[in-house]
C-alpha cells in the first residue's frame, strides 16, 4: 500500500465519521428544543428537508422557519438513529439511517412512538459536510399506549383526520 492509498483510506474514514457527527448534531439539536438557527446551518443554501406527511421545506431559510415552529408541534423528542449506510464519492455522499423516536405531539397532548427511514444526500462545503437533501419516510407514529398494531399513524389524514385514535386497527392489524 502506498502513502497515497493510505491517505485516501484515512480521508474516506474521516469523511464517514464527519457525516456521522453531522447526523448526531442534527438529532441533538432537535432533541434540545429545535434550535432553528443551528439546525439550518447544517444544511446547504439550496437544501431540501422533506418529512413526507410532516411537511417539506426547500432552501435553508424555509428550513429555518420550519424548525422555528417545530417545538409548538413536537415539544419533546428523542431521536435514536441507527444502522447507517453511508457512501462517499469525492465531495458528495449519500446515507440511509433508521429512526426510532419517542416524542410528544402537542396538538393532541399525546405521547408517541415513531419509526422512519432517513434517506439523505450530503455535500462537502469547504472542510465540513452539510445536508443537501433529507427525506423522512415514516413507518408509524402511534400513541404510546396503543402501539402500531392498533393505530399506525396519528398523522394519517385518510384514516382518521390526523387525530390520536384515527386509523385504528384491529388485533390483526387491519383498519377498522
Amino acid at each position: 500500500m502506498t502513502a497515497t492509498d493510505l491517505e485516501a483510506r484515512i480521508r474516506h474514514l474521516e469523511d464517514l465519521e464527519s457525516i456521522r457527527q453531522l447526523k448526531a448534531r442534527y438529532c441533538r439539536l432537535c432533541d434540545d428544543g429545535y434550535d432553528a438557527d443551528r439546525l439550518a446551518d447544517l444544511f446547504t443554501e439550496d437544501a431540501v428537508w422533506d418529512g413526507g406527511m410532516l411537511g417539506k421545506a426547500e432552501g435553508r431559510e424555509k428550513i429555518r422557519k420550519f424548525f422555528q415552529r417545530s417545538p409548538e408541534v413536537i415539544p419533546f423528542s428523542v431521536h435514536m438513529v441507527m444502522n447507517p449506510l453511508i457512501t462517499v464519492e469525492g465531495d458528495a455522499a449519500t446515507g440511509t439511517w433508521y429512526l426510532f423516536q419517542a416524542c410528544s405531539y402537542a396538538p393532541e397532548n399525546a405521547a408517541l412512538w415513531g419509526s422512519a427511514r432517513y434517506d439523505e444526500e450530503y455535500v462537502r462545503v469547504g472542510e465540513e459536510w452539510k445536508f443537501r437533501r433529507l427525506r423522512l419516510t415514516s413507518f408509524f407514529w402511534t400513541p404510546f399506549d396503543q402501539g402500531w398494531l392498533r393505530t399506525l399513524s396519528v398523522f394519517d389524514r385518510d384514516a382518521g383526520g390526523g387525530r390520536v385514535g384515527g386509523g385504528e386497527r384491529n388485533a390483526g392489524g387491519e383498519r377498522r
